[in-house]
């Protein structure tokens, strides 16, 4: 196919009419053999953002179902920063790709029983990524229609906020977020990353002659113009010094959290349930006070109804310091003893939002072997929970499931092995699947 690359670019249009016709074009393509997709193999990704929130690539959600499948990739997981945008469409786009998948929403919530400790948010105490994986739809109506809108708007207001301190102090490239910053976004989600790449494409308008651009963020980011020069020949690489200089511990745009800033976790957990999805604890490095209290952070976390957790595992295996990296190894070893313990399915990512980030874990790493069969279940559990949920609301915390399984053991057994022998595509095994049928009869009816 001549035209690949341009295709593949049209994924990620803002447009979701030219994601389609270019996801069927590439189909066709491969249907024909014009294009070779590589055999399945054994690797995923089950926390990628798309540009729905952010996306390190660009990507959007069918751009990252196309190019897991385009990888050899068997699964992918779709998480954006508070929206459930791409739902639909990634979960089609995986489904049309014969992809095992799942998506959902990750966001920032208040738990109050450590409301002095940091948790996964560095420097925020109280305040904890939390992630909600599972949904089958991006749809949600009523009262959670309203209480998504509001995770939407308390981000988006922490955003404007921020912008607001960050101009004092780059006054000469000031942004205007509707003008300069939403029409980054699809659908209006901006984030501090979105807000960084504003900063720099203004700086380049305002200063046009590029020696002058290093000597002014020089001034700004107090680093030197050699740099500063260095750094703005790399988007990326300037965009986090961006960032971390202004938006972080000891920046002019960082205000240490509130907790009234952020929904409770109570909150955000009831959403979750209420559509048929799991709340899922989200790991950080086992280093901070909170995680160093882990049995009692999951404590709060299972009674609250998280059901799963989430790893980035490059974070605790992938470490030039060798002293960090045993750290963190050991951490990340104590974690999954204890998610183990609990039975709690653990899900895998690289989160691709921000550029640098792997497309893919190397789950083959000696540091990661040990683990593998425990991810391979976490994404198999994702795969079949949501089969079954969207097809007859038998999901992993259905009331289906909690009459059909005497323990959790029993029910991670079953929705693996039924996530691991069915693709959200292979429709037809599912037509006479109900609630009256028990798992050991939707077991035996697998092809």
């Amino acid at each position: 196919m001549d035209n690949r690359e341009t295709v593949e670019a049209q994924l990620d249009s803002f447009d979701a009419t030219d994601r389609q016709e270019a996801l069927e074009t590439l189909l066709d393509a491969a249907n024909a053999g014009t294009i070779a997709l590589p055999p399945v193999g054994q690797h995923f990704n089950l926390h990628c953002h798309s540009f729905f929130s952010f996306n390190g690539y660009g990507y959007g959600p069918t751009g990252l179902a196309w190019r897991g499948r385009a990888s050899g990739l068997c699964g992918m997981g779709l998480i954006d920063f508070d929206v459930l945008d791409g739902v639909d469409e990634f979960l089609f786009a995986c489904a049309q790709l014969g992809l095992r998948s799942g998506a959902g929403l990750e966001t920032r919530v208040f738990v109050s029983e450590f409301a002095d400790d940091e948790i996964n948010s560095p420097g925020e105490p109280g305040i904890a990524y939390h992630i909600g994986l599972g949904f089958v739809s991006g749809s949600v109506s009523g009262h959670d229609a309203a209480l998504l809108q509001q995770f939407k708007e308390m981000a988006q207001q922490r955003t404007r906020a921020i912008i607001g301190r960050v101009n004092t102090l780059l006054e000469e490239v000031a942004l205007d977020y509707d003008s300069d910053v939403l029409p980054l976004t699809p659908a209006g989600n901006a984030t501090e990353r979105h807000v960084c790449a504003a900063y720099h494409a203004k700086a380049e308008m305002v200063y046009s002659d590029a020696g002058e651009r290093a000597a002014y963020w020089a001034g700004k980011l107090d680093i030197t113009t050699e740099d500063a020069a260095a750094a703005l020949s790399d988007a990326p690489v300037f965009q986090g010094i961006l960032r971390a200089k202004t938006m972080k511990a000891g920046g002019v745009g960082y205000v240490r959290a509130q907790s009234e800033e952020f929904p409770a976790l109570e909150d955000v957990n009831a959403l979750i349930l209420a559509n048929g999805a799991i709340p899922t604890f989200a790991f950080l490095d086992g280093t901070s006070a909170g995680e160093a209290r882990m049995d009692a952070l999951l404590d709060v976390m299972t009674a609250s109804g998280a059901a799963a957790v989430n790893i980035i595992p490059d974070r605790n295996w992938n470490i030039a310091d060798a002293d960090i990296k045993a750290l963190k190894l050991r951490k990340l070893d104590e974690f999954i003893s204890q998610a183990r313990a609990r039975s709690l399915p653990i899900f895998v990512g690289t989160e691709m939002n921000a550029y640098g980030q792997r497309f893919v874990d190397d789950l083959d790493a000696p540091e990661l072997r040990p683990y593998f069969d425990d991810f391979r279940e976490g994404m198999n559990i994702l795969n079949g929970h949501t089969i079954l949920q969207a097809h007859a609301g038998m999901g992993y915390l259905s009331d289906w499931a909690i009459e059909s399984f005497a323990t959790t053991e029993d029910k991670n057994r079953f929705f693996s092995r039924f996530g691991g022998s069915i693709t959200p595509g292979a429709c037809d095994a599912l037509a006479p699947i109900t609630p009256d049928v028990t798992p050991r009869e939707i077991l035996k009816a697998l092809p």
